[in-house]
């Protein structure tokens, strides 16, 4: 017997990222849902991923801004992103080479209130900025975190050009994100399935 679909997926910009929105049960205490099931997952989403570990992180200021981060193989990873508390606009870059979409970004503005998700595959960059102060986003992810394959790209690249919904404003970053390289600067890790490498 098959499981009832109780999550909506929507490809976004670039095909291979996806949003992934639960279904919310509510009542008058509030409401209940799968913040994620294996195979409800592997069903609907048409991939058949495990994860093996759980991020969270706090960012206390409106307008900080994380990324653009990758982890290059053997430990790329897969992403599904949610925001616990507050809002964010996340963007995932497409940094395979070969690919039709090289370097072009899609992006979701993710918050509590709605619940929806983010699926970033393995080959994409990955950043998101706060909407609102306090903001708690968790992810999973399909491979550790490992400090030797760790890598980022300029968040301001102008070859990329993410529209960041800063307003004029400055984001709030840390010092290893404010002096990545360009994507021009670095080789890709990542080829696409079509390219032949």
């Amino acid at each position: 017997m098959g499981l009832s679909p109780l999550l909506e997926v929507r490809r976004l910009a670039i095909a291979d990222v996806l949003e992934i929105v639960p279904k919310r049960f509510g009542d008058n205490r509030g409401y209940f849902c799968e913040v994620y099931n294996q195979e409800r997952f592997a069903a609907e989403s048409g991939t058949a991923l495990r994860f093996s570990q759980i991020n969270q992180s706090l960012s206390a200021e409106k307008a900080t801004l994380r990324g653009l981060h990758f982890q290059a193989p053997p430990f790329a990873q897969t992403k599904l992103v949610w925001v616990v508390r507050g809002a964010v606009f996340d963007v995932a870059v497409d940094i395979r080479a070969g690919s039709p979409t090289y370097g072009k970004w899609a992006s979701v503005l993710l918050s509590a209130e709605s619940g929806n998700q983010i699926l970033v595959p393995a080959g994409f960059a990955h950043g998101f900025l706060t909407l609102e102060p306090d903001t708690i986003v968790q992810y999973q992810v399909d491979n550790p975190y490992s400090p030797d394959h760790d890598r980022g790209i300029r968040w301001d690249d102008p070859e990329i050009a993410v529209a960041w919904p800063l307003a004029g404003a400055a984001p709030t970053l840390s010092k290893r994100d404010a002096v990545f390289p360009l994507l021009a600067e670095i080789t890709t890790p990542f080829h696409s399935a079509g390219a032949g490498a």
